[in-house]
């Protein structure tokens, strides 16, 4: 695993600042304002993104012995394709989405950085071969990028292994299921304002009482899809998680994550 270095860090932080003000902003307009969705914001957003994204990258690759080499940069990009392919199989049905699971078995060994950066490197790609490209994909980025960051913050990253870290794994990978369903959720949904419903947000209104109407909107529209993706997630982890993981590691061994660099003089 792949451990967070100060920069990194503090890039991370920085990046995550932006999302949540990205995600709740809307939360926070008065009853005068003209809520029209992220069509003005989110190419901003992902303007933003992009290079926030390789600063991770940077700082990772200058944390001197702790960083990263050309083979792990390349085994990111594999792992980035592989998670783009498997999204086709499940979108859209049912909630289904296999790649749930392989982001966060790889954002637990790849570690919180380089987790961040797969989770939203997969998702772009995912959105260009799938056609998904629209205001949404920006958020979608940030909110996968959380889900592999939190898999690689999880606890005995380096003597926590067999069967105990594929529960703690089919855990929160059932968690993180269902939080992603939700932070897409508040993506649209304060700009539901003018339908009024008794789900709807209301702008201006006390945030206790919007985020009241939330939690019943999600309940009531999305639990449905984020309960079956996070029972498959769990699902994967448990059965095939220990081999993947196996396999996982070996790959960053060979690509000599962190490991000096040593001359032979004979």
């Amino acid at each position: 695993m792949e451990r967070l270095g100060w920069r990194s860090g503090v890039v991370l932080g920085l990046v995550s600042a932006v999302g949540v003000a990205a995600f709740g902003w809307p939360l926070l307009a008065s009853r005068k304002s003209d809520l029209v969705g992220h069509s003005a914001d989110a190419p901003w957003l992902f303007a933003l993104l992009l290079p926030l994204l390789l600063a991770v990258v940077v700082a990772q690759l200058s944390e001197g012995e702790r960083g990263l080499d050309a083979k792990a940069v390349a085994m990111l990009g594999v792992l980035a394709a592989a998670g783009a392919a498997l999204r086709p199989l499940g979108a859209g049905t049912a909630g289904l989405e296999p790649m749930f699971f392989l982001m966060v078995l790889a954002g637990r060994v790849l570690g919180p950085a380089l987790g961040f950066v797969l989770g939203a490197l997969t998702l772009f790609a995912s959105g260009l071969l799938t056609g998904g490209v629209g205001p949404w994909l920006p958020f979608q980025m940030l909110a996968m990028g959380w889900v592999c960051l939190g898999a690689g913050l999880l606890p005995g990253a380096t003597s926590l292994r067999g069967r105990r870290e594929q529960v703690l794994l089919a855990g929160y990978g059932a968690v993180s299921a269902v939080a992603y369903g939700t932070a897409m959720n508040l993506q649209g949904w304060p700009y539901l304002s003018g339908t009024s419903t008794a789900v709807s947000f209301v702008p201006g209104d006390p945030l206790p009482a919007n985020l009241a109407r939330f939690a019943i909107y999600c309940l009531t529209t999305s639990l449905g899809w984020d309960l079956p993706r996070a029972a498959l997630t769990a699902v994967l982890c448990l059965t095939v998680g220990g081999p993947l993981l196996r396999t996982l590691r070996r790959a960053t061994r060979r690509a000599a994550f962190a490991a000096p660099v040593s001359f032979d003089r004979s």
